[in-house]
């Protein structure tokens, strides 16, 4: 079963909240909102200087927005992605919904800094709402800087990432000895390891938790491609197997937001269509991954 359009033809601001759908989720250590769905930008939005295709990107984030989308994670690491989404930012009008989160990615106090300022230059945007020490490079240095950014004001939430299960103990570490307001790390409908350790201590710490690899770069898709859907998705209202793995990510209590990647409108919507799908609870969770494991 292909991706498909959630609603041909439908204007994305008149999608409407419905009383059981996912709840915006504060970051644990502040008031600030999010929406469960963010967006995620690697090779997606890595884009050359095709006014066509920079076009496309400008309308992914309108949708975006337009749907009650408010994160938007980035990295230096993606190349040319840091660029791109601010010159759409700057299409669309600077939405003042902006949830921006990027990362330092780096070795060394003076490259971190200087990183930084580029990453915020790129955006277009005042400061950054959070930085992330990418895949714990340097972490010790980074983190140190990014304490001292939050500390004075120019930053407001620090965090650190990983991904595909790699360093799970010095994340684990990391976030018991640490006041970090966010971590990013793996988590599918197929990939849980997270759930063995991280999400509880990110609960008990009271650290907010970016699920990242929601498709594992696709493979899910092309996996489930040729499936018909399971039971289960009836119960949610899923129109298709990206829905279902993205509502089972989100519903997990630890996870505040998940950051699917897309390069087309039309999987914009179907994302980001998930904020107004019912919530599974803990018993339908447990019933969609073993129908997704059968």
């Amino acid at each position: 079963m292909s991706r498909r359009l959630f609603v041909a033809g439908t204007a994305a601001s008149a999608f409407v909240l419905s009383s059981n759908s996912p709840p915006a989720k504060s970051v644990r250590s502040s008031k600030k909102v999010i929406p469960p769905i963010g967006m995620g930008s690697w090779r997606t939005f890595d884009v050359g200087p095709d006014p066509e295709a920079r076009k496309v990107r400008a309308e992914i984030l309108r949708v975006f927005f337009a749907c009650g989308g408010r994160m938007i994670d980035s990295s230096p690491m993606y190349g040319r992605s840091q660029a791109v989404i601010g010159e759409a930012l700057q299409k669309i009008g600077n939405p003042s919904s902006l949830f921006a989160a990027d990362k330092v990615w780096t070795s060394g106090e003076r490259q971190g800094r200087e990183q930084i300022e580029q990453t915020t230059s790129r955006w277009q945007i005042p400061k950054l709402d959070l930085l992330q020490v990418h895949n714990l490079l340097d972490w010790e240095t980074q983190l140190e800087t990014l304490f001292q950014l939050k500390a004075s004001g120019r930053l407001r939430y620090v965090g650190i990432t990983s991904y595909d299960g790699l360093q799970y103990d010095m994340l684990e570490k990391i976030m018991t000895e640490h006041p970090i307001d966010f971590v990013q790390l793996s988590y599918n409908i197929s990939d849980r390891r997270a759930e063995n350790r991280l999400l509880p201590l990110a609960l008990e710490r009271g650290i907010s938790v970016i699920a990242n690899r929601p498709f594992q770069e696709g493979r899910l898709i092309e996996k489930t491609r040729t499936r018909s859907m399971p039971s289960s998705a009836k119960d949610i209202e899923s129109d298709s197997w990206a829905q279902y793995m993205l509502q089972y990510i989100a519903s997990h209590p630890a996870v505040t937001v998940t950051i699917p990647a897309t390069s087309r409108v039309d999987h914009m919507r179907e994302n980001i269509s998930v904020l107004h799908k019912p919530v599974p609870d803990q018993a339908l969770r447990e019933k969609m991954a073993r129908e997704f494991l059968s």
